[in-house]
């Protein structure tokens, strides 16, 4: 254990920087956290987890059936197939899973593409992002679902599903596994999935009830196969602008004197916000049409001294 903690920190004091190294230490992260259950497969078990530090960021996993967020997509790519995701499943690109930095494992996901509309259920079961400028990686059939995998990013509007999240907690807290659960899920009915395909198909018998409250059809030998689990909306164009959210502020004048500061980095103004009551003042440097410069806008703010500064879409 002292090895992959000394392992960690040279990691994160080395590779503080780039894509390729954040993942690589996000990897020895997951190392360090280990599955919940010590058994390796814990899609059987329930894991909130402790904070955990990443090049340098701090994040406090939380308990949360109540939770909603906008921000960046982005997938795993075909490197990370197979390997042991933080709560100790091996990750499968096929199956509709996601990567969140603080969300309870296994929790529920609806993930909205604000670009097309369409929308998808993912289970969590891992860590990350660790990119600043993303909020949840999903796998690469939810990309394909969603629409983006050709693209790399999306506009996304994340939306916990409370009492399915409550439901795979329960069970996972027994011992019982949640994997398919992303893909049965109708009405707050839970279907096991068949062992063979757990993504595509669900062991049911033609005659039961149970076939007839997801969408899909019976195969010759009697499993069940749900239809694709994505719907799609009318895209949300007027919420679909990325900013930088460079820090947030209960004294108006600290607001305004941050925005001005960071003005030659581009358009920066504060927006006031209320929470539980409680008035804050926002400072967002844009708004960006797309993700490129967004992301560079964001490192120069974290450069400038805003290492909490983050990408939002509203």
């Amino acid at each position: 254990m002292k090895k992959h903690l000394y392992m960690l920190a040279l990691a994160a004091s080395l590779f503080v920087t780039g894509c390729s190294e954040t993942q690589y230490a996000a990897h020895l992260a997951k190392q360090v956290m280990g599955p919940s259950d010590g058994s390796g497969t814990s899609e059987k078990s329930y894991k909130v987890g402790k904070p955990y530090q990443i090049a340098g960021q701090t994040y406090v996993p939380q308990e949360s059936f109540s939770h909603t967020e906008t921000g960046i997509a982005s997938w795993y790519g075909p490197g990370f197939h197979g390997k042991r995701t933080a709560n100790g499943e091996r990750f499968d690109s096929n199956e509709l899973t996601a990567a969140h930095r603080t969300l309870q494992m296994p929790s529920l996901v609806k993930v909205t593409n604000l670009n097309n509309g369409k929308s998808v259920v993912v289970r969590v079961n891992d860590r990350g992002p660790f990119s600043k400028g993303r909020v949840i990686d999903v796998s690469e059939r939810a990309a394909e679902l969603l629409g983006f995998k050709n693209h790399g990013t999306a506009k996304v509007k994340l939306e916990l599903l409370p009492e399915a999240s409550r439901s795979v907690a329960s069970k996972a807290r027994q011992g019982i596994s949640t994997k398919g659960y992303e893909v049965a899920i109708n009405n707050g009915t839970y279907i096991p999935p068949a062992p063979r395909e757990p993504i595509a198909t669900v062991p049911v018998q033609a005659s039961t009830s149970s076939a007839a409250d997801v969408p899909g059809h019976v195969t010759s030998d009697g499993l069940f196969v749900p239809d694709h689990v994505v719907t799609q909306s009318a895209p949300e164009t007027l919420h679909d602008r990325i900013f930088v959210q460079a820090g947030s502020f209960s004294h108006k004048s600290s607001a305004e004197a941050l925005s001005q500061r960071l003005a030659a980095i581009g358009p920066s103004a504060v927006y006031p916000a209320q929470v539980n009551g409680q008035s804050f003042y926002r400072v967002r440097v844009g708004p960006f049409a797309d993700v490129a410069p967004a992301d560079r806008a964001l490192t120069q703010v974290v450069t400038a001294g805003q290492g909490d500064a983050r990408l939002i879409v509203d």
